[in-house]
C-alpha cells in the first residue's frame, strides 16, 4: 500500500486479514538475505546493463550504448546490442532475442538482475515478467 501512496498502520492490516479469515503470519518478515540468495542461485543468475563508447565519426563524436548480459557463475559476457538511441522497440527485440528458446543469451538463467536505468524504457520491462525490486534495482524472473 505504501508503494501506491497509502499510509496504513499494522493494526489496520491485521484487521483486514482477520476479516478475511487469514491468520497473521510473523514469518512473513523473515526473508532470505541478499547474499544467501545470490550464492544459492548463482548458476541461474544473470545481470544486464549498459556501458557507453564514444566514437569519433565524420559527424563528430557519437555516443553508442552497448547492452550486455553477464552470467554470474561463469562470468561469461555477451554483447546483446549496440544503439545510438536505445528505444522501446529495440529493447523489446533484444528481450525476444535474449530469451529465445534453446539459443538465447539467457538460456539456463532463471533470474535477471538489472538497474532502473532511464535508457531502457519502463514499458519494455513487460517483455521480461515478474519484477522483484530491491534497493539497487530489480530482480526479474526470466521465462524462455
Amino acid at each position: 500500500m505504501a508503494n501506491l501512496g497509502y499510509e496504513i498502520c499494522d493494526q489496520t492490516v491485521g484487521n483486514i486479514l482477520e476479516r478475511h479469515g487469514l491468520p497473521p503470519a510473523p514469518e512473513r518478515k523473515c526473508t532470505t538475505p541478499w547474499l544467501a540468495f545470490i550464492r544459492t542461485h548463482l548458476a541461474v543468475l544473470a545481470g544486464t546493463d549498459f556501458f557507453t563508447a564514444e566514437v569519433l565519426t565524420l559527424r563528430g563524436l557519437v555516443t553508442y550504448y552497448v547492452l550486455f548480459f553477464i552470467h554470474l557463475e561463469s562470468r561469461k559476457v555477451d554483447v546483446a546490442g549496440i544503439a545510438i538511441h536505445p528505444n522501446e522497440p529495440w529493447m523489446k527485440q533484444i528481450a525476444r532475442n535474449a530469451t529465445m528458446e534453446g539459443c538465447g543469451v539467457l538460456r539456463g538463467c532463471r533470474y535477471l538482475l538489472h538497474d532502473r536505468d532511464t535508457k531502457s524504457p519502463a514499458r519494455s520491462e513487460r517483455s521480461l515478467p515478474r519484477v522483484k525490486s530491491n534497493r539497487s534495482g530489480c530482480l526479474r524472473e526470466v521465462r524462455t
